[in-house]
């Protein structure tokens, strides 16, 4: 499974390269394609550095993973204010899956619906952080340790509805 808008992302953090410089193809609604992505991180500098370069990190995953273009574009072509709230996650529950149609648009719809329960649970459950998981994946880390493969829910939830995007946010915060 591709998460596609990596490859842009990262051409765009990669040192000396200018913004979008190699950035792959884009696939539907303008987001990059893409086979695979893996982990490869820095080497990390000595010392003081590394708190500020794994905030700086922690900060731009957030930011990257928030993004979830697609999402947003049928969110507010329905009419649905994403506010990274459970609110909204909810909202984002009561769409008629009219995306089951094309499995194209439910690839790249079930990362993105993934990707922005990770980001409500990273802006509302203190001390929650992303890290790339084993196979490439983004994974949310929650502060009593467990570890929710927030893409694996969004392609349920694109694919079958199931697990409802609030009900997994719920079951995600249950101690």
């Amino acid at each position: 499974m591709g998460i596609g808008f990596m490859d842009r992302w990262r051409a765009r953090h990669r040192a000396g390269a200018a913004p979008d410089a190699a950035a792959p193809p884009t696939g539907p609604s303008g987001h990059a394609e893409s086979t695979a992505w893996t982990a490869d991180p820095p080497e990390e500098p000595a010392g003081d550095a590394v708190a500020g370069t794994v905030a700086d990190r922690e900060r731009s995953m957030a930011e990257l993973f928030g993004e979830c273009g697609l999402l947003r574009e049928l969110a507010e072509d329905a009419g649905v204010a994403l506010d990274d709230s459970v609110t909204s996650l909810t909202a984002l529950d009561q769409l008629l899956p009219a995306w089951r149609d094309d499995p194209q648009v439910s690839e790249w719809l079930g990362n993105d619906a993934g990707l922005y329960l990770g980001t409500v649970l990273h802006r509302t459950v203190p001390g929650a952080h992303w890290r790339i998981g084993e196979q490439g994946r983004p994974m949310l880390v929650l502060p009593s340790g467990r570890e929710v493969d927030v893409t694996v829910l969004g392609h349920g939830w694109a694919d079958q509805g199931t697990p409802q995007l609030a009900a997994a946010y719920l079951a995600s915060t249950e101690v």
